[in-house]
């Protein structure tokens, strides 16, 4: 039943229909207590009479209700009027994303911009306890004074537990949310929305992700021709690259933003809305300073480097077997490197390398200033990424999008952490000499100087990656510590231990928990040990 201009409901007079869906139809209204026009949407009357319909109405209306950011659409009313069921938000003059994207791709920057609006948003509800489910372009609006706003909370998981609403988990119809789905729409589902399995925040991520690639590029991440191979892509499948898909010109850091969001696995997503936004951030900052392949962009002269040649180390290694035992030699010879100049600026050292090899963060010492430097490989410019008296050796989070590095502060130093896009270092840990970050990247290993009396000593902790939950897992006196590694399975740090100048050096196999320790005397020959690296899944360690 459709309404007609003149009808009224409570305080609220009917002027135009705005729009339908599947849950419900939107007019414009005039709130006559409080001369506004305003934003009604009714339960349609076939749904009105469905107790799991009403549910979902009502849901919406409490989630709303309970937030309050500029980014998500208010709530002012709820009621019913007879047999209709209707509440009233604010109206918004504009177009959703789903309209804008019918006319193409949007300019990197302009995604970025709404990008960090809705990251603000769904920041806001995750820290309420909401989880939105059925984030897509149809569900953002983009008002006509350049706000956005995130629409439809229908199918958001709240506070209350799941089994508690009573709702089903197995209707995942679309490709507009039908009456009943709770799962979202399928060509934006996390695969873990897809499996039927439980949610939190980070499945709105995955669907941010299928997001900004739909409006960096002008098509969606995920479409076959059934749902039901649309689903089986999200599970299986990887979108095509934005860099060689004939969209136009996107800059590599920003295509890492996408595919970090669109991981499969949960816990190699951005952890939280608030780390995606800082990250956008950060490009939005700087993303002038991050090259394009193949862009009609001349790198700038100060960064040009002659070719001259390059150094690349090769390490003898002694490999500590998972059982304990420690063997020269390896099982299978290997084919010698290649040698190839990555940079010589003279004073440069101390690179680490992303996990995929396209990124390498280094110190550079350049004008007497140390700071931490980025290249991108092969082919890519270097770059600045701070500015401040930046003397550790840096390391590129596993996801590759931040490096850990330690600043100096007179005299003390401290942990910190940059987004490789560049922007504002946000500091992890106070009175830290060297870091590295665990498998997940959530969290991060850091030494510290400690002082006993007149002796020096060390400790080894463990804090999370935003600094909190600090504690010190580890402690050494007389000795001085170094390069922490974690290992890749996240059960053992290693840790390089200088006792005593002459005498050998050590290593330390820690619980990152604060358990087991167990201290490694190299066999002789054993002097100075540098950076001690893990093997495969960390059932060998080499130094």
């Amino acid at each position: 039943m459709s309404l007609v201009p003149g009808t009224r409901l409570g305080p609220y007079e009917i002027l135009a229909p705005i729009g339908a869906g599947g849950m419900g139809e939107v007019y414009r209204a005039r709130d006559g207590r409080l001369e506004r026009d305003v934003a009604i949407k009714i339960l349609p009357p076939h749904l009105a009479g469905s107790p799991e319909a009403r549910a979902r109405f009502e849901r919406e209306a409490k989630a709303v209700a309970a937030l309050s950011h500029p980014t998500i659409l208010a709530l002012h009313d709820i009621g019913a009027a007879g047999e209709i069921w209707y509440s009233v938000a604010e109206l918004l003059e504009g177009v959703t994303l789903a309209e804008r994207l019918a006319s193409g791709p949007i300019p990197a920057r302009k995604a970025i911009e709404i990008g960090i609006q809705v990251g603000r948003g769904l920041a806001a509800a995750h820290d309420r306890g909401f989880v939105h489910r059925d984030l897509k372009p149809a569900n953002i609006f983009l008002t006509v004074d350049g706000l956005v706003k995130i629409l439809d909370f229908g199918l958001a998981r709240g506070p209350v537990a799941e089994a508690e609403e009573g709702l089903s988990r197995a209707d995942t119809r679309g490709p507009a949310t039908a009456p009943g789905t709770v799962l979202g729409t399928y060509g934006y589902m996390s695969p873990e929305q897809v499996r039927g399995q439980a949610v939190d925040g980070r499945s709105d991520l995955f669907a941010f992700g299928t997001v900004l690639y739909e409006m960096l590029s002008g098509r969606r991440a995920f479409q076959a021709d059934t749902a039901a191979d649309t689903m089986s892509a999200i599970l299986r499948e990887e979108p095509e690259d934005l860099s060689t898909s004939g969209a136009r010109a996107i800059p590599p850091a920003l295509e890492r933003v996408v595919r970090h969001c669109l991981e499969k696995n949960p816990a190699h997503r951005f952890q939280s809305a608030r780390d995606l936004v800082f990250t956008l951030e950060a490009q939005e900052a700087g993303s002038g300073s991050v090259s394009v392949p193949g862009s009609a962009a001349a790198p700038s002269p100060a960064r040009r480097l002659p070719a001259l040649p390059v150094i690349v180390a090769t390490v003898a290694g002694i490999a500590f077997g998972a059982a304990g035992m420690w063997a020269l030699g390896r099982e299978t010879p290997v084919p010698p490197p290649s040698v190839r100049q990555l940079s010589y600026a003279g004073t440069d050292s101390q690179p680490s390398a992303s996990a995929d090899g396209k990124l390498i963060a280094f110190r550079s010492k350049r004008d007497d200033h140390p700071a931490i430097w980025l290249r991108q490989h092969p082919g890519g410019d270097e770059i600045a990424l701070t500015s401040g008296a930046d003397d550790a050796v840096p390391r590129i989070s596993p996801d590759g999008t931040q490096v850990l590095f330690v600043r100096l502060e007179g005299a003390k130093s401290d942990l910190y952490r940059v987004p490789v896009l560049g922007g504002e270092p946000r500091k992890v840990v106070d009175d830290a000499v060297d870091g590295d970050w665990s498998p997940d990247g959530r969290r991060v290993v850091f030494v510290r100087a400690v002082q006993t009396g007149m002796i020096g000593g060390t400790g080894i902790g463990v804090a999370d990656v935003d600094g909190g939950n600090e504690r010190v897992v580890a402690r050494f006196d007389s000795t001085l510590g170094s390069y922490p590694r974690w290992s890749p399975d996240g059960r053992t740090l290693a840790v390089r231990l200088e006792r005593a100048e002459n005498a050998p050096n050590q290593i330390a196999l820690l619980d990152p928990d604060g358990g087991h320790q167990r201290i490694i005397d190299p066999p002789p020959p054993a002097g100075l040990i540098t950076s001690p690296a893990w093997v495969g899944e960390g059932g060998a360690l080499v130094y």
